[in-house]
């Protein structure tokens, strides 16, 4: 929620990203801040580019990132 809210404040006009954040999204996967209508900014949104590849990365970084807290 806190990089929507920054998106919002910045007022950056377009954002693209592929893995939508199923546990605590806040542009449009489990909350929507950035198209909230009580706010006076709200970017253009492309979501989904290389979602499979996006959340192969993502899965693959967070694996090995437990990995190594094991040790």
């Amino acid at each position: 929620t806190m990089c929507a809210g920054a998106i919002v404040l910045a007022r950056i006009e377009r954002v693209v990203f592929g893995a939508d954040d199923p546990k605590a999204g806040a542009c449009g996967s489990v909350y929507n801040i950035v198209e909230d209508g009580r706010l006076n900014h709200r970017p253009q949104m492309t979501t989904g580019v290389l979602a499979a590849e996006c959340g192969d990365m993502l899965r693959a970084f967070f694996a090995e990132q437990r990995a190594r807290g094991k040790k």
